[in-house]
C-alpha cells in the first residue's frame, strides 16, 4: 500500500540576493539552486524522506529539464511511472533575500496541468493506494476526478490549495483531510483568515461539509488543525526562516506519514509543523526530513 500524490512536477531554480526591496537596476546572486521542484513533487520527496512508499501523478516536459525531474524523482524513491511527459517542463524561479522575502516568477504552461484523461491513466495505482493526496493547483475537473477515484477506492483522501468556490462543495465531499495556506483560507472565507477564532469559524464550515480533518496556516500566528471533537493551535516555531518555500508541502507529507500511522490529530500536527519548520531553514522548497523519519 502506497500514498499518491497528484500534482505539480516542475524544475526549481532558486535565486539568493541580499535585499529584494528595490527596484529597478541589478540585484547580485549570492547563491544559485536548481532542483527537482513543484508542490506535487515537494511534497512527494517529503514522504519519501519520511519512509513512506510514494508514487506521483503529473506532468513533465518531452524535454531534457523532464528527463532529469524523472530522474531525480527516481533516485528520491518516488514511483513515477505515472508521470506523463510533453510539451515543456514547468519552470519556477523563486528569489528570496536575507529577511526571507520572496518572489515567484512562474512558467506552467497549460499543456503541463493534468487532464482527467490523465488521472485515468492512473486510475490502477489510485484505486490500489491507502492515500491519495491531492495539490488545487490542477484543473477542477482533474482534482476532482482524482478525489473521486480515491475516494471509491476506500483511500484516505487529502487535499490542499485554494478551492474553487463553484465546486467547494463538491469537492469537500470527496476529502477527508483539507489543508490551506493564509492566502487559500483568504480566498475561501472571501476575507482575512487572521485570528485563530477566524480560523476557527472558517474550519468549522468546512467540516459541516465533509472533511474530519481541517488544517488552516494563520500569518503571523502559526497552524490550526480543527477536527469534529477538538482542536489545536501550533505556534509558529521560532528557528530562523530563511525561505518559506515548500513549507506547506513538508507539512502535508508530516500529516500523511502521521495519520497513516494512525496518529491523532495532536500527533499529526506536531510532526507535519516540525517538517514545515525543517524545512524554511534553507534555501529551495525541497524538503530535508530524513531527520524526523522515527519522530
Amino acid at each position: 500500500m502506497s500514498v499518491m500524490v497528484v500534482g505539480q512536477i516542475g524544475r526549481d531554480m532558486v535565486l539568493q540576493t541580499p535585499d529584494l526591496s528595490g527596484t529597478g537596476g541589478s540585484h547580485p546572486v549570492r547563491e544559485r539552486r536548481e532542483m527537482l521542484g513543484g508542490k506535487g513533487a515537494n511534497q512527494a520527496v517529503g514522504l519519501a524522506q519520511l519512509g513512506v512508499p510514494v508514487g506521483l501523478i503529473g506532468v513533465v516536459g518531452a524535454d531534457e529539464p523532464g528527463a532529469t525531474a524523472l530522474q531525480q524523482a527516481s533516485s528520491d524513491g518516488i514511483d513515477t511511472a505515472h508521470v506523463v511527459r510533453r510539451g515543456t517542463t514547468a519552470l519556477l524561479v523563486s528569489v528570496v533575500d536575507d529577511s526571507a522575502n520572496r518572489l515567484l516568477l512562474e512558467h506552467v504552461p497549460q499543456h503541463a496541468l493534468l487532464t482527467p484523461d490523465d488521472i485515468d491513466r492512473g486510475r490502477a495505482a489510485l484505486l490500489a493506494a491507502d492515500t491519495v493526496s491531492v495539490q488545487l493547483q490542477q484543473p477542477i475537473e482533474s482534482t476532482l476526478r482524482a478525489a473521486r477515484q480515491g475516494r471509491q477506492a476506500g483511500a484516505l483522501v487529502l487535499a490542499d490549495g485554494a478551492v474553487d468556490p463553484d465546486h467547494s462543495d463538491e469537492l469537500f465531499e470527496l476529502v477527508h483531510v483539507f489543508r490551506a495556506d493564509a492566502d487559500e483560507a483568504e480566498l475561501l472565507a472571501g476575507e482575512p483568515v487572521s485570528t485563530a477564532a477566524a480560523a476557527t469559524a472558517l474550519a468549522s464550515r468546512i467540516l459541516r461539509k465533509g472533511p474530519v480533518l481541517v488544517a488552516l496556516a494563520i500569518p503571523g500566528v502559526g497552524d490550526l488543525l480543527v477536527w469534529r471533537d477538538g482542536s489545536r493551535l501550533f505556534p509558529l516555531s521560532s528557528a530562523p526562516v530563511v525561505d518559506r518555500t515548500g513549507a506547506g508541502d513538508a507539512f502535508m507529507a508530516g500529516l500523511i506519514a502521521a495519520l497513516r500511522r494512525d496518529a491523532d490529530p495532536v500527533q499529526a500536527g506536531h510532526l507535519a509543523t516540525a517538517a514545515a519548520s525543517a524545512t524554511v531553514g534553507h534555501l529551495g522548497g525541497r524538503p530535508q526530513l530524513d531527520g524526523l523519519r522515527h519522530a
